[in-house]
């Protein structure tokens, strides 16, 4: 495994690779990495002859009250298990050289994908998402890039970007990955004091009702959310955010349940802000 810190040790790296003929799979990724992280590399590994991953805490999609200093790492753990999970390169860029000190070139995205749920809290964060991710797609040049389910909404993002400016990679989702109790794998777990992580499980149990009352045949979004936002409710250490069932494919708001839908909910367990959702559309098989 080799670790670049520069655009150009990169791409050299990459267009040998791309002389040889071998496909480039890419994660990327902000590091203090998991087991949802790794299962990305993984399905990348299978699939492709290399794996790149990007580790790079990307500042301009942090709001300014938001958690950047703060934002775990931990780069010589991330190495260990980018290596057992088959990593071939991992791109580790200092800000600089990501951003020049001009720097003010952004890809920014209008409609309702990044005005709703996150969107509406964090204004700024998917033109930040969007410019990053743009970045690094120029600099990897993937045939095929991992993204979790769990950020639902940035995974529609991206795929939108993708085909809006015709990017030359295919996007592809991969299922949430939870701990025994059902909570979402996420770097901002770590946050969470002990108190704390036992009141989260009220997260993933709303999604879980949200996605069984959908599933069993219920129409009416407002008892959907309803049903979800009472058990989120009797957690005195949650504060939520929003509880939306919105669809699928323009993330506008919905009254009835008639085509694929997305559940999502973002929820304050004290200062950590947790994601999580549902959808009654199948994920589709991964390329392998």
């Amino acid at each position: 495994m080799t670790v670049t810190n520069t655009v150009q040790a990169t791409r050299n790296q990459i267009k040998e690779w791309k002389k040889s003929g071998y496909t480039i799979g890419f994660v990327p990724t902000m590091g203090f990495l998991h087991e949802g992280h790794c299962s990305l590399i993984e399905y990348s590994a299978k699939a492709n002859d290399k794996t790149v991953v990007s580790i790079f805490v990307n500042p301009i999609q942090f709001g300014p009250s938001e958690d950047l200093k703060s934002y775990p790492r931990d780069f010589e753990a991330d190495k260990i298990m980018c290596r057992e999970a088959g990593t071939d390169l991992i791109f580790y860029p200092e800000v600089e050289a990501m951003y020049a000190k001009d720097f003010c070139t952004y890809v920014d995205m209008e409609g309702s994908l990044t005005k709703t749920l996150c969107g509406k809290s964090r204004p700024s964060h998917f033109r930040g998402v969007c410019t990053v991710v743009n970045k690094l797609f120029n600099i990897v040049m993937p045939d095929y890039a991992y993204f979790g389910q769990k950020d639902a909404q940035q995974l529609a993002v991206i795929k939108r970007m993708v085909r809006d400016l015709s990017m030359d990679v295919e996007i592809i989702g991969c299922p949430i990955v939870r701990e025994a109790d059902g909570l979402a794998k996420s770097s901002r777990n770590s946050y969470l004091s002990p108190e704390e992580r036992k009141a989260a499980q009220v997260v993933s149990q709303a999604i879980f009702e949200g996605e069984l009352l959908v599933n069993s045949g219920e129409k009416s979004v407002k008892k959907v959310t309803q049903a979800m936002e009472q058990i989120i409710q009797a957690e005195p250490l949650a504060r939520i955010d929003y509880i939306e069932v919105i669809d699928l494919d323009t993330f506008n708001g919905i009254d009835e349940i008639k085509a694929p839908v997305l559940g999502a909910v973002a929820v304050y367990i004290g200062k950590t802000r947790l994601i999580d959702n549902f959808s009654n559309q199948p994920m589709p098989k991964k390329r392998t």
